[in-house]
């Protein structure tokens, strides 16, 4: 078999696997929320509520950012699973949602990126809805999951979610006179980005989710303009700890972004965590029947506790 003929299957073998790995996640059985909370107007300005299994009181609160690379078909459904999951690991559970593009909004971006699907994102909307929706957590926990302590608070999100919950935990290092600002860190234990789009510069360069962080930003003219208000790896040091886990064999979000995310930290003076997992695509961390997900869940043990 020639190189060429090699690569070839190889590439074939691993677009198999991820389609593989992707439909076992979304054969796992949604689990509904406990309390459906709304934090704005609009239909996806909502949070779905798990309480803790067992009865336990004062627990960690962890808030679930889904991915889909901020495209409107895919919303936190496919993520029920996986915060049902952690409510029977003993913590309290915020699965939210937030407004995505959708495919007769900003046309014109995602011809000028190439892409055929859905776009990507609005702007500023989806950069409202999780500055809005982190804002309102307390006063919705205190009211929907009074076993919750919300001195014990961990973000966590998959893929473009990923993006959105290190960008959670930066808004207190947006430039000054950014509408998202926060005066002061937000009251965090940590983050833990599972396999996300942290890194816009690599992420354009390989065209993660076809061209997906141009459209999120408006187009290749907005890019550059709003890459200071959107990108974690601009926005370092956060002060706030930080975990990654990714898969070894994800060709949704390469390994290659989130090493460029902690490559930037560092320059920073910052150490982020990495944990790289072996045999792993891009869906088993979140997928409750997939060993990698209990290695997020520890993940975020670690840093709630």
């Amino acid at each position: 078999m020639t190189d060429s003929a090699a690569r070839g299957s190889a590439d074939v073998a691993a677009v198999a696997r991820d389609l593989a790995e992707f439909e076992a996640m979304l054969s796992r059985p949604r689990v509904e929320p406990d309390v459906v909370s709304a934090y704005g107007e609009h239909p996806d300005q909502v949070v779905d509520f798990y309480a803790p299994r067992g009865g336990r009181e004062g627990v960690p609160l962890v808030v679930v950012v889904h991915g889909g690379a901020w495209r409107a078909p895919y919303d936190r459904s496919h993520l029920t699973p996986f915060a049902g999951f952690l409510a029977g690991r003993g913590f309290a559970v915020a699965n939210v949602e937030y407004r995505r593009g959708s495919a007769d909004e900003a046309l014109g971006a995602a011809a000028e990126a190439g892409g055929s699907e859905p776009v990507a994102g609005r702007w500023p909307e989806t950069f409202d809805d999780i500055a809005a929706v982190m804002d309102a957590l307390p006063a919705l926990v205190a009211d929907a999951l009074p076993q919750a302590d919300p001195r014990r608070i961990v973000v966590t999100g998959h893929s473009a979610g990923g993006h959105l919950a290190l960008w959670a935990a930066a808004r207190h290092v947006l430039p000054v006179g950014s509408p998202w600002r926060l005066d002061a860190p937000p009251l965090l234990r940590g983050v833990v980005a599972i396999a996300p789009i942290a890194d816009f510069t690599s992420a354009v360069e390989l065209a993660v989710c076809g061209g997906a962080v141009v459209q999120l930003l408006g187009g290749e003219l907005e890019l550059k303009a709003r890459r200071d208000n959107a990108d974690p790896s601009v926005l370092l040091p956060t002060g706030i700890a930080t975990a990654i886990v990714h898969g070894r064999e994800d060709i949704v979000v390469p390994q290659a972004v989130a090493e460029a995310y902690v490559d930037a930290a560092a320059k920073a003076g910052e150490m982020v965590g990495i944990t790289l997992l072996e045999d792993v695509g891009h869906y088993p961390p979140v997928d409750p029947g997939a060993d990698a997900c209990a290695v997020v869940a520890e993940e975020l043990a670690q840093l709630a506790y």
